[in-house]
């Protein structure tokens, strides 16, 4: 009976997947080892939940599949719902991809227990193989990010662009007839001082801001969090603990959004792209998310009818006190159940090649992550991506433990302080206590590892002496 869930369930996404791939994901039928005319084809099943590049992505895999010279065939299926939970579904019954995409900040993804369940392979051995090449394509020697795609020194994929950390975005028409000027906001009460403004003045034609419960909403909450010096995962990594405390400043002001009534009203419970749609509409005077919104609102949403602008994060107090996380992206994994390795790695060698990611990052589907690729790109095709163009306080932390809690996590305790539905106090209290107990408990079953980074620099996040302790 379960497999004949987990079998529906698969079934669902790829059909999804078809019909957003213009009539069918590109490459040939997912049978592996079919007779062709230049000899036997394998073809190799990677799934991905990334939508917005796919035009690009599967325009070179058809060039790929016309013109490689290894038999290898690509055939991608896009998995929109519940990605790394299907992933382990088809791992458990025997329906797994080849490779998976992956980035560093994949909802649901645990390096770690990924790792530790040999659900994927390590790539060490291929990347030392593939050469100055590949190396000079992607750094990835630079790249290896402890609990975010490495785990032991083992490296599980390999990044190879990266997106800012979460920016305002701004329809600047509504700023200036709210204001009478174009200066935006530099601090947390500030935005939404003008978010109310702006509401006012629409008298219920368009609001001051909108968000939903989940990635955009999250990626702001915990961004202006970590410029003022909080960890975005709760997490104290000089003492080992979680702390949630300096996140009550911040729940306090996003609040006033809702008591403010500045909110876009039912925008909570709609999706990601309904609210986007939104703003492209000029619905909304102020949207938040990372630097995947160029290539959004210039040809999934194209903005036409009035002026956009990004820009940075509000501060509390106008002082960065921690640095702003910034995601490795796009990346492969090779699924530990795949026959084809081999194959599957020429795959990955494909989408880290210097070609493909020429067209993608020209494209505007994300920023360069070497120096190679940084020079290599005509800047004048990016479009707006240059808009969110990394900053010099933007890093990547360590993966705080992965602990398993009773209750809800921090995410919808916080998102219910948001809203009113409980105290700030209350919520930290409660996060702290749970998260703490959670953590005690794995580390004495031995399930997780204390982190503890006595060198922390909030500033430096990636830069600490990592140490794993077992109590």
């Amino acid at each position: 009976m379960k497999k004949q869930i987990i079998s529906a369930l698969l079934a669902s996404a790829m059909v999804l997947s078809f019909s957003a791939c213009s009539g069918g994901a590109a490459g040939s039928s997912p049978s592996s080892g079919a007779a062709s005319a230049g000899g036997t084809k394998t073809t190799i099943e990677t799934w991905t939940n990334d939508r917005h590049d796919l035009e690009y992505v599967n325009s070179e895999i058809q060039k790929f599949n016309s013109s490689n010279t290894d038999n290898i065939q690509i055939h991608q299926t896009v998995v929109t719902d519940d990605y790394i939970n299907m992933l382990s579904m088809a791992k458990s019954s025997g329906t797994a991809p080849d490779i998976a995409g992956i980035s560093g900040d994949q909802d649901g993804f645990d390096m770690k227990a990924f790792a530790d369940t040999k659900m994927v392979l390590p790539l060490n051995d291929y990347i030392k193989k593939a050469g100055t090449d590949f190396q000079n394509v992607t750094e990835s020697d630079e790249h290896v990010f402890e609990g975010v795609n490495s785990i032991d020194g083992q490296v599980y994929w390999v990044p190879t662009i990266v997106r800012s950390g979460t920016r305002m975005i701004y329809n600047m028409d509504l700023v200036k007839k709210a204001t009478g000027n174009t200066t935006l906001p530099t601090t947390l009460s500030g935005m939404v001082k003008l978010a109310k403004e702006i509401t006012q003045k629409g008298a219920g034609q368009y609001y001051g801001f909108a968000t939903t419960k989940d990635s955009p909403f999250v990626r702001c909450f915990e961004g202006i969090a970590e410029l003022a010096g909080q960890n975005r995962y709760g997490y104290d990594y000089v003492n080992g603990k979680f702390d949630f405390s300096g996140f009550k400043p911040i729940v306090v002001e996003f609040n006033k959004l809702f008591t403010d009534k500045s909110v876009l009203p039912g925008s909570p419970s709609q999706g990601v792209d309904a609210m986007r749609a939104q703003f492209a509409n000029g619905k909304i005077g102020i949207w938040a998310n990372a630097s995947q919104e160029a290539g959004v609102f210039t040809e999934q949403f194209p903005i036409k009818n009035f002026d956009w602008k990004v820009s940075e994060l509000p501060t509390m107090d106008g002082n960065i006190k921690g640095a702003l996380t910034s995601q490795p992206q796009k990346g492969y994994m090779i699924m530990s159940t795949t026959k084809h390795a081999d194959q599957a790695w020429k795959v990955i060698e494909f989408f880290s090649s210097k070609d493909f990611l020429k067209g993608y990052l020209e494209k505007g589907y994300g920023l360069p992550y070497s120096k190679e690729m940084s020079s290599a790109i005509d800047t004048s095709k990016t479009g707006r991506i240059s808009d969110f163009a990394l900053k010099d306080y933007e890093s990547v932390y360590p993966a705080a433990p992965s602990v398993t809690i009773e209750g809800e996590d921090m995410q919808k305790v916080l998102w219910s302080a948001v809203m009113g539905q409980r105290s700030a106090d209350t919520a930290i209290q409660d996060l702290n206590t749970r998260y703490n107990k959670a953590l005690d408990s794995d580390v004495a079953s031995g399930k997780v590892k204390r982190l503890v980074i006595k060198d922390f620099d909030p500033l430096h996040p990636s830069k600490g002496t990592l140490q794993y302790l077992d109590k």
